[in-house]
């Protein structure tokens, strides 16, 4: 019997083929004679950080500010886009923010989100609203300095999930692609003190099919307002707020980026 336990325990954890191993192959670098470019062909600002003018942070707690004065500061910043621009009607809707029942649904600011992201040990806001008419969704980053807010991150896209790990914020979005979808992350960079674009790809999603992405002058969809993130009870997330994602409405449409 000891010796049939100590086969058994012979066989447990003994190493299995795990078939042929494909060929390594090394890379070939192409055009070794072209002349390597000195400066970036487009701008997608991955190193603009700003100081919100107008919001106070009191004692340095960001749980302090008002998300949805952040987004009308924003609006008011830019009034060829909001005021008469393409998103409009998400200046209109900034007046229901606050209402309850029907009309405060109609409020285009999503859930704020709470979490340190640039590792000095304070929480940082990840917010996100809605572009309308269009359905892109806008994503920012704010952190504090010296009581101001900073904005460290600002993208738009037509955003199907947004996801919280570690230093990262992670948006994924439809692709043309049936069966794929674009995943790009953002990363906290301590040397820039901004949110880098660390990772940009597209990636199988399962079998999922999207249809194309309709234009950012499509019809008006149904906007998300602060209610309409899942419950949850993680102390780094605002009330009725997921501690690790964000999940604003899917098959949004697409950003003048991509």
């Amino acid at each position: 019997m000891l010796t049939s336990a100590a086969a058994g325990c012979g066989d447990a954890g003994e190493l299995q083929g795990a078939g042929p191993t494909p060929t390594a192959i090394s890379p070939d670098k192409l055009w070794p004679d072209l002349t390597p470019a000195s400066s970036p062909a487009f701008d997608i600002g991955e190193v603009d950080t700003e100081v919100v003018k107008g919001i106070t942070v009191p004692g340095g707690d960001i749980r302090g500010v008002d998300p949805v004065a952040v987004v009308r500061r924003e609006i008011a910043g830019h009034p060829g886009d909001y005021a008469k621009g393409p998103y409009a009607e998400t200046a209109r809707r900034m007046a229901d923010c606050g209402e309850s029942g029907a009309r405060g649904a109609r409020c285009p600011v999503l859930q704020a989100y709470y979490r340190d992201l640039t590792g000095d040990g304070r929480a940082d806001l990840t917010l996100g609203f809605r572009q309308l008419p269009g359905n892109l969704t806008a994503v920012r980053v704010y952190t504090v300095r010296r009581d101001r807010l900073v904005q460290v991150m600002a993208y738009e896209d037509a955003v199907s999930a947004v996801e919280l790990a570690g230093r990262s914020v992670i948006i994924r979005a439809p692709s043309e692609v049936a069966g794929y979808e674009y995943r790009l992350q953002w990363t906290w960079d301590q040397q820039q003190q901004a949110m880098l674009l660390t990772h940009d790809e597209m990636l199988r999603t399962g079998g999922r099919k999207h249809s194309p992405r309709p234009s950012a002058s499509g019809s008006a969809s149904t906007p998300a307002g602060p209610s309409a993130s899942a419950p949850d009870s993680s102390p780094d997330a605002a009330p009725g707020s997921s501690p690790d994602s964000v999940a604003p409405p899917a098959s949004l449409s697409p950003s003048s980026g991509r």
